[in-house]
């Protein structure tokens, strides 16, 4: 296939009723300027950040005081301070809308289906809100949730927030001590959580886990509990359901903040250390959603969003922005392959899904699975499908094209919890290349380095942001000095963002994603990324997944793949050879590795992050610094003290 062609391009329909089309016009005219085409609008962006962020205010309609001051320390990035005489209130600009129209639309596996209006959920969080108020939570009290992606999560979050309270949130299949190593640096004084939760069919209790949170959290003064499953037995704390029947308030008293106010707390992954408190700022993150949902996503009011995450990952905060746009949420908590392959896609179809995300695993592992939604499900109102997670590889976008749907706008985006959001995005009006992102996002300055910090294009370096941008993080909690802020961030080149992932920047304007930096394989000094190798193993039909490392060896580094095979397999010599000669044919002798190891399993963060850094460490017998941040730590073990890595 030529990988020139473009797999998907915009009608005249499509660009005519793009959001970004009027956007377009709107700067054009406010501006006074006649910008052409997105390359064009992107370059304006960057170059007049403070005029781009202040007129995207403005159109999309935020709610609150904008001040006259946009940007104090522009030339500063880790010093700068965006709209710092503004005043606004997150959770009403979410709660813009008051009818019966659906807000919300929930399933939990085959077992719960539920939803609710716009009306129905403003008068919950006006509820909840209420009680929060009479707990005495006041602005800048944390308020935490260990739950799972459903409604209540939603209304919890919107209430503390009209408070002007902090949000932090962990899903309910994180360990006792993964829990603590979190809340337990971030301090909260309310938490929100379920008797248990469901997944692949099975009712999992999480009350004894709880009251062992407890015991650890001195600094809790109430719990409340949502009986998702109803479970018999004593709830761990204050029903739901008695806060909603006894504290009816007609009106949200919403408490207006700075725009920098923070908003939520997110944590690292963890694998290397205690998880980083990543503490983001009330004004960016909804000035930086609007972009990327109305601009980017094409998200319109009306439509439906879905995206399959936790509420331990930062893309349950990104989705749930979506009601700014006056969008229904979508929100799915269980196992995407229970009861089987097309519950996602059963579910799509009833709901009329506009927008679908995912991962990039979920959607090889439906390819894997030679599922076809384009031939079982009616899929007629599905205008973008988002992946995200890890790499998609060029054949999971041949995949979606061929398998899925033939006319759909394939985002590949990418970003971090680091930002809560993203640097390279989807985009109504541009061609969709296979392998590649389609742009860089409005108003962030993505570039390219090279190790001397030289900005290149068609060639793989770091990816970097040269400008302010509003979602920056307000600082990492509990780091008084910034000295850990400066250190992740600031610290590789000076007055740049360094974000950590190997890219490359091509010719379209796209971006190619190689892996993450420090996953980067050197063998020989020549750097490479996992994803190269990844892309090339897992079209292998033996192959269900990979993880490959780089093992220090004889002064040098040598690769290392290990390969879950699918049941009944072993790996052999011809085996071997086919994987390592499919590697060397595609990529090149370099990349091809020195060992390939079967294992049983590999892996990987609650998000579903493979974890590449935790194995290398478990291979040289290093500590691995969290392994309670890890969904299935026991399989470390695995990869512990192997006799074929010896020789």
């Amino acid at each position: 296939m030529n990988s020139e062609a473009a797999l998907w391009s915009p009608d005249q329909t499509t660009i005519e009723q793009a959001t970004l089309t009027h956007f377009v016009c709107f700067v054009n005219e406010h501006a006074n300027i006649q910008l052409q085409n997105y390359a064009q609008l992107y370059r304006w962006s960057v170059n007049e950040k403070e005029l781009f962020w202040s007129l995207l205010w403005e159109f999309c309609d935020v709610i609150g005081v904008r001040g006259e001051t946009i940007l104090v320390n522009g030339d500063n990035i880790e010093q700068a301070v965006w709209f710092p005489h503004a005043r606004l209130n997150f959770a009403q600009n979410l709660l813009r809308e008051r009818s019966d129209r659906v807000a919300i639309y929930f399933q939990a596996e085959d077992r719960l289906t539920q939803q609710l209006s716009f009306n129905e959920l403003y008068q919950q969080v006006a509820a909840v809100a209420a009680w929060l108020k009479k707990q005495g939570i006041q602005s800048g009290d944390r308020v935490a949730a260990f739950m799972p992606n459903i409604p209540e999560t939603v209304v919890a979050m919107l209430a503390a927030t009209s408070l002007g309270a902090i949000w932090t949130s962990t899903s309910p299949d994180f360990g006792e001590e993964s829990v603590v190593d979190r809340f337990g640096q971030t301090l909260p004084k309310i938490l929100f959580t379920v008797d248990g939760y469901f997944y692949n069919g099975k009712t999992i209790d999480i009350r004894p886990k709880v009251g062992a949170i407890l015991q650890r959290l001195p600094s809790l003064q109430q719990i409340v509990e949502i009986p998702l499953t109803s479970l018999p037995g004593s709830p761990s704390g204050l029903r739901w359901g008695t806060i909603l029947e006894h504290n009816q308030s007609a009106e949200i008293e919403f408490v207006l903040n700075g725009f920098n106010h923070p908003l939520y707390i997110m944590y690292s992954s963890g694998t290397t250390g205690k998880p980083k408190c990543i503490t983001h700022k009330a004004g960016g993150v909804l000035l930086q959603h609007l972009k990327e949902h109305r601009l980017h996503s094409n998200i319109q009011q009306g439509d439906r969003v879905f995206y399959f995450t936790t509420c331990g990952w930062m893309m349950w905060n990104w989705l749930v922005s979506a009601l700014a746009t006056q969008a229904t949420l979508v929100l799915y908590d269980g196992a995407p392959f229970y009861p089987d392959g097309n519950v996602l896609w059963d579910y799509a179809e009833r709901v009329d899904m506009t927008l679908f995300g995912t991962s990039a695993k979920y959607i090889d592992a439906l390819k894997k699975a030679q599922l076809a939604p384009k031939e079982s499900h009616r899929l007629q109102g599905l205008k973008t499908i988002c992946s995200t997670g890890s790499v998609l590889a060029p054949e999971s976008f041949d995949y979606v094209y061929d398998a899925i749907k033939p006319d759909v706008n394939l985002a590949s985006i990418s970003g971090g919890t680091d930002i809560v959001s993203c640097f390279v995005l989807g985009n109504p009006l541009l061609p969709v290349y296979r392998g590649e992102s389609q742009c860089r996002g409005l108003g962030m300055a993505v570039e390219v380095f090279s190790t001397e910090g030289e900005s290149v294009v068609e060639q793989k370096g770091e990816l970097v942001c040269t400008n302010s941008f509003p979602s920056q993080p307000l600082c990492f909690w509990g780091d008084e000095t910034g000295e850990k802020y400066h250190a992740a961030y600031f610290s590789e080149f000076p007055n740049v963002w360094h974000h950590g992932d190997y890219v490359r920047l091509t010719r379209h304007e796209g971006i190619v994603i190689y892996g993450r930096s420090d996953a980067t394989l050197n063998p020989g000094g020549v750097r490479i990324g996992t994803a190269e190798i990844y892309r090339h193993v897992e079209q292998i039909p033996e192959v269900v997944e990979s993880i490959v490392i780089g093992q220090d060896w004889d002064n040098d580094v040598r690769v290392v793949l290990f390969v879950v095979l699918k049941p009944g397999l072993t790996l052999d010599k011809a085996l071997t050879d086919g994987i390592r000669s499919t590697i060397r044919k595609h990529c090149t002798p370099r990349h091809m590795p020195a060992r390939v190891i079967q294992v049983a399993e590999i892996p990987r963060t609650k998000s579903g992050k493979i974890v590449e850094l935790a194995v290398r460490e478990v291979v040289h017998n290093r500590e691995v610094k969290n392994i309670g941040a890890l969904a299935n730590p026991q399989a470390l073990e695995l990869y512990r003290n192997l006799a074929q890595l010896q020789v």
